[in-house]
């Protein structure tokens, strides 16, 4: 089967048939909650900040009121995992990065979507799940299919996209076209660009993360996987010391090499900010930045920026990741945060956030006539998905230890010079070969 008819599958398995949704009325569907507050725990993060927008508009309509637990992005997981081991929390609705969406379900904190979805005094007969990029409601969404995280047998839906992004090359073009430079197609160009940006401009040639933790395994990870590498084999060996694994960290250690000063110390938003500050003339990371970079309260470069695919290695192959919504198993209103999710995720807000500077989850808003008028860069993103690859990290419940502790201590340490990248990667394997036994990988 091809993947846009597993994700579908795996939907229709989940929720039966075909969606029960009734003749209920929108203002039927929210009488019985109006008055009620839902909490909204989320990040300071672009997407969410222009979100809160539209939360007067759900009030106005519904008469839930919305109360919002905004926090950094690096205390999210905490503060979440603190609420929801209480008997009874204080979320009814939470924001989560895609790592932690098995850990969250392997260990029952947050509640599957059929009961919702097949509640006809609760389900809005517009949604249309169909038309959510089917990539991003396998990655962010589904739990419990092929590998613990695809679209397939045994997928159910545990949250939304909200947020979701996969990866694109943002370049500087009126810098590109002053130094006659092109823009790369392949990593052999790549390579080859990145000293003489560097050279020819005075900037950073390349922004990136470089912290140590998951913002350095995610830099790395962007390269990994269009250079044909993974993380494990098919029998959950570790193999990313092998050779396309020490040439991704490779070439990461030349993009610190070239880059902008301080960049092995960089998280998403100072990745972000160098370019934004006109201080890299390439990006590649999240679609998510497409809001900021037009926006000029943010952005020292518009007008400047144009946009293309991730660059093809042995393969084609952008990362699918970023943000999803979900409820918390002891919220104390899930049926009201359920609402609220529905309303944000619906078409009609899908398009208001994007239109906001938000990153859109629906295919409906990616191919809109306003919204495309407003982004052309859409254009490329639709494109970009093509490649997006849903296993472009192992979401597996032990993934983000893995992932905060061990790989991105090891990448971090080869990024800041203390070890070679083949010394980083293969003292590595036997810390994650422990951590896989312990969790019940038979390997």
């Amino acid at each position: 089967m091809r993947r846009r008819d597993l994700i579908k599958s795996a939907t229709i398995t989940a929720f039966g048939a075909s969606l029960p949704f009734g003749g209920v009325n929108a203002q039927n569907r929210f009488a019985k909650y109006a008055g009620k507050t839902v909490v909204m725990n989320i990040p300071a993060h672009p997407h969410y900040d222009a979100m809160q927008n539209l939360l007067p508009a759900f009030t106005k309509e519904t008469g839930i009121k919305v109360e919002v637990d905004k926090v950094a992005i690096g205390r999210l997981k905490e503060r979440q995992l603190l609420e929801m081991a209480k008997p009874s929390g204080d979320f009814d609705l939470g924001c989560y990065i895609v790592m932690w969406k098995g850990e969250y379900v392997a260990k029952n904190l947050i509640r599957p979507l059929e009961p919702f979805f097949t509640d006809a005094s609760l389900a809005d007969p517009a949604y249309d799940m169909k038309d959510i990029v089917p990539i991003y409601l396998e990655n962010l969404g589904l739990v419990g299919g092929p590998k613990g995280y695809l679209a397939g047998q045994g997928a159910k839906l545990y949250g939304l996209p909200y947020g979701a992004e996969t990866s694109v090359l943002a370049y500087r073009r009126d810098l590109f076209e002053e130094h006659r430079l092109k823009v790369p197609e392949t990593y052999d160009e790549f390579r080859k660009l990145l000293p003489v940006v560097k050279e020819r401009t005075g900037l950073g040639a390349l922004t990136s993360r470089g912290q140590a933790g998951h913002q350095a395994v995610h830099a790395w990870l962007l390269h990994l996987n269009p250079l044909g590498g993974s993380v494990f084999d098919d029998q959950w060996r570790p193999r990313f010391n092998d050779k396309i694994g020490i040439d991704a960290l490779k070439f990461l250690q030349n993009v610190v090499a070239t880059g902008p000063a301080g960049i092995a110390g960089y998280g998403q938003g100072e990745a972000n900010t160098a370019f934004l500050q006109g201080k890299a003339a390439m990006y590649l990371d999240s679609t998510s930045l497409a809001g900021v970079v037009a926006d000029p309260a943010r952005s020292q470069v518009v007008g400047k920026v144009s946009w293309a695919l991730h660059p093809k290695g042995a393969r084609r192959a952008s990362q699918s990741g970023g943000l999803g919504l979900a409820i918390p198993r002891n919220a104390k209103n899930p049926e009201a945060g359920f609402l609220l999710m529905q309303w944000l995720t619906s078409k009609t807000q899908d398009k208001a956030v994007t239109l906001l500077g938000g990153a859109p989850m629906r295919n409906s808003t990616l191919r809109d006539v306003d919204a495309v008028r407003r982004y052309p860069e859409f254009i490329t993103f639709v494109e970009a998905l093509k490649y997006s690859n849903p296993d472009w990290r192992p979401i597996i419940p032990v993934w983000d230890k893995i992932n905060v502790q061990t790989l991105g201590v090891a990448i971090s340490e080869a990024l800041t010079g203390k070890k070679s990248a083949e010394d980083a990667l293969n003292g590595a394997v036997p810390q994650v070969t422990a951590i896989m036994r312990e969790a019940g990988y038979k390997i």
